[in-house]
């Protein structure tokens, strides 16, 4: 089985349209509409990495974050917005997240880079964070 990925995003058009670009690659997509559902699938399942919305029906993308940091097993954290601009990538490295998806999703890039974000090994979320 490939690399598990769990997307978090209040509009489910756009979990079908990430699952059709990453049909060919090894992995497999979740789908959750708010963080309260993400935290009931983190509890039943290991993820590689978390792909979520910056503004969520109720939260932010920094409680996704604690979320993936609260998890037993490293986890990425990969943060996407419409308004993906320089100052939500610097804040979003700083504190911890794996990269930044601007929207609309760009397939060469959204697969470029969870593709990456899965291939990291076990143990880099968590230096990274920690650096």
């Amino acid at each position: 089985m490939g690399s598990r990925i769990l997307f978090i995003s209040a509009r489910r058009e756009d979990a079908s349209r990430l699952s059709q670009m990453l049909y060919s690659l090894p992995m497999v997509m979740d789908y959750a509409e708010s963080l309260r559902q993400a935290h009931a699938k983190l509890q039943l399942k290991e993820y590689d990495v978390i792909l979520t919305e910056a503004a969520l029906p109720d939260g932010q993308w920094l409680d996704a974050l604690h979320l993936a940091r609260e998890h037993p097993r490293d986890v990425e954290l990969i943060v996407t917005d419409p308004q993906a601009d320089a100052r939500l990538w610097a804040e979003a490295l700083n504190l911890g997240a794996y990269d930044l998806l601007a929207q609309p999703f760009y397939e060469p890039e959204v697969r470029r880079i969870l593709f990456n974000a899965c291939s990291r090994p076990s143990g880099q979320a968590s230096m990274a964070a920690a650096g």
